[in-house]
């Protein structure tokens, strides 16, 4: 057989293939009739649709993640004030421990940290993307380590869960928030590990972009959590 009649028959058997699978049109990106279905709709334009489907699902179930953080954390403020308003006998405030003077701090410079991280991953710039992004995540485990070293000392002094509602909502409070900084400290994780294996794709980087964006609503809403909860248990006793 010759090799003209060899192309023929591979060409004939390529038409037929795309016409069973792609209406006769050509798939994404192999020319035929520029890149449309049968319908005459742009493949391009329906890959860019389903990311902005699946980005405004990642925005929602951010929205709801906050939104849940912040009925739980609402709920155990509002009976805090209430306890606290009553003076209960067994309600006896202490001076807070060091530790948390430090915590807050590390929070708020791990906010600043995140929120240059973040304008660097807008703009690409991938040293200052790693350096603000592992400081970030190391400010974070320091963050841990401080509200764990609060509670050592609170335990040394004497002062537990039981017999003061004070030192109970203490616990309570601060351990829940931990937890919350704890799995938020995993997200930009992924995100530095996404800044130092850059591909330069631009899929990728829109991506990175995007979970970038709603990473920065977890963490800076958790700062002013904790913000909040210094001040209610540092002033409001």
């Amino acid at each position: 057989m010759r090799a003209g009649s060899i192309n023929q028959a591979v060409e004939s058997e390529l038409a037929r293939i795309r016409e069973r699978s792609f209406g006769g049109g050509s798939p994404p990106g192999l020319g035929g009739n520029g890149g449309r279905n049968k319908d005459g709709g742009d493949w391009k334009r329906e890959l860019i649709d389903t990311e902005e489907q699946n980005s405004e699902k990642s925005r929602v179930i951010t929205w709801v993640v906050l939104l849940v953080v912040l009925m739980t954390f609402g709920g155990l403020i509002g009976a805090y004030i209430v306890i606290a308003t009553n003076k209960v006998l067994e309600w006896q405030p202490f001076s807070l421990p060091v530790a948390v003077w430090i915590s807050t701090a590390l929070i708020i410079v791990s906010s600043l940290t995140f929120y240059f991280g973040h304008r660097a991953i807008l703009h690409n710039d991938e040293p200052r993307i790693r350096k603000y992004l592992v400081a970030t995540t190391a400010l974070g485990g320091m963050f841990i380590a401080s509200q764990l070293i609060s509670w050592i000392a609170l335990a040394s002094r004497g002062l537990y869960v039981q017999g003061n509602p004070y030192a109970g909502f203490f616990y309570i409070l601060t351990a829940i928030h931990a937890v919350h900084v704890l799995g938020g400290i995993i997200a930009p994780g992924v995100v530095v590990l996404r800044a130092w294996y850059v591909t330069g794709n631009e899929t990728e980087t829109t991506y990175r972009q995007r979970l970038s964006t709603a990473v920065s609503w977890y963490w800076h809403f958790m700062g002013a959590i904790w913000i909040v909860l210094f001040l209610l248990l540092g002033f409001w006793r």
